[in-house]
């Protein structure tokens, strides 16, 4: 007589030759892993957590809680705010989205293929992680400033927050969907093929759904790190209001003019609005995987 699986946790013993009703053993598990080492070192990074990210944004969130509903609909409610808000977002969107098309690509070049340059080409990648985003502002502005070289002058206009942000986020999708890449097999994909599945067929349900957590993830990096930007802002926008001035701009405008319930106000604003978009990206990149 073979035994039932009744629970997760209770299993059913055969029954006894005399017909007694088989005996539920429970079975035990432990409450807690961790050891007293995992738990301190859990302990030390929680603590050193909750210093940096945790009791900051409290106090910022407290802050701009102070004034109320009334604070935020003031904020919001001003026409030069509203409109650092749109171009902040819209371009961070924008931006994201080329993102997720031009990172997969480079990607996906860096591992598949080989050719001269390639390694050069991957260290290139890096360059706005290391480099200060006022040099990068000073390297575009040179580039596309009123004297450039290759005759573009988009400084000071909204082209100019486009090239910014897509200059310090192009390596987030990059680098979060390359190792993804690297581990995934090609001899599925050789398999696929032999088994009559065209290119379409195979990038939809083998490719597309192992990358997805790689580019949600890259892009929800990219859009956070988007609606943030300010250094590579500075000489190349611009910062007109209602033209070219951006969030992170307006914040610094409030606190330099001691409002400092406005400009916490106006942060966990966009604080919600990246915590959004992460969300919806989980959801999309769940969805495709389920899909494939």
């Amino acid at each position: 007589m073979t035994s039932a699986l009744i629970g997760a946790s209770e299993v059913a013993r055969p029954a006894s030759p005399e017909g007694r009703r088989p005996r539920r053993v429970r079975r035990s598990t432990p409450r807690n892993t961790l050891t007293r080492g995992a738990g301190l070192g859990l302990g030390i990074a929680m603590i050193w957590f909750s210093l940096l990210v945790l009791i900051p944004l409290s106090a910022v969130i407290a802050a701009a809680g102070s004034g109320g509903w009334d604070r935020y609909f003031s904020v919001l409610g001003n026409d030069q705010t509203w409109a650092a808000v749109t171009l902040t977002v819209g371009q961070a969107a924008i931006v994201t989205l080329v993102n997720i098309v031009i990172g997969t690509v480079i990607a996906w070049v860096l591992v598949r293929d080989e050719f001269w340059g390639k390694r050069l080409l991957d260290v290139i990648i890096d360059v706005p992680f290391a480099l200060p985003t006022i040099v990068a502002g000073l390297v575009l502005l040179s580039l596309y400033g009123p004297n450039s070289p290759l005759g573009i002058h988009w400084a000071f206009t909204e082209n100019a927050v486009t090239l910014a942000l897509a200059f310090v986020t192009l390596p987030f999708v990059v680098r979060t969907v390359q190792p993804v890449l690297e581990e995934l097999e090609a001899d599925v994909e050789e398999a696929a093929a032999s088994l009559g599945a065209n290119r379409g067929t195979i990038l939809r349900r083998i490719i597309l759904p192992s990358l997805a957590p790689a580019i949600a993830a890259g892009a929800a990096l990219s859009f956070a790190r988007a609606i943030s930007e300010y250094g590579s802002l500075v000489l190349l926008s611009g910062n007109r209001p209602f033209e070219t001035e951006v969030v992170s701009v307006r914040v610094l405008t409030f606190i330099e003019n001691g409002n400092n319930g406005s400009a916490a106000a106006l942060a966990s604003v966009m604080l919600v609005v990246a915590l959004v978009v992460i969300v919806a990206l989980d959801l999309v990149q769940r969805r495709v995987a389920r899909r494939g």
